[in-house]
């Protein structure tokens, strides 16, 4: 049985990978899922299949080469933190993104029940501009 720490460290390994099913396997189906506001697919999406229509559906389309590099992950036992960066080249100015960011999940019975972006929003923006 996997631990907290490794459910979170296998979907970041798995979106390295770009294999949506290997990031969704340990989604709760009720996850409550933000993004930041001021972020291209701002707003809290529940479910699995909402996260992956308007988050990463939409972040693969408008972004080339968007990825998330892991920097280091903290175990807060039901609460796990991904510390790192935000990389890609928005699609439709050309511009580079480089923006750190800092995610928050919960997780219960082994599953992400809930997901919290926080990034500098300002910088995405830039990029898009």
């Amino acid at each position: 049985m996997p631990s907290n720490y490794e459910i979170i460290q296998a979907h970041y390994a798995a979106s390295d990978r770009k294999d949506i099913a290997g990031m969704m396997a340990h989604v709760s189906p009720e996850v409550r899922w933000t993004e930041m506001a001021g972020f291209p697919c701002a707003g809290t999406w529940v479910g699995p299949q909402q996260v992956i229509d308007n988050v990463f559906a939409v972040l693969g389309a408008a972004w080339e080469g968007y990825h998330f590099q892991l920097e280091r992950l903290i175990d807060g036992g039901d609460r796990i933190v991904g510390v790192g960066d935000y990389h890609g080249i928005f699609r439709a100015t050309g511009k580079p993104l480089h923006a750190r960011v800092v995610h928050v999940w919960q997780l219960q019975d082994q599953q992400v029940v809930a997901f919290e972006q926080f990034t500098d929003t300002l910088l995405v923006a830039q990029a898009m501009a």
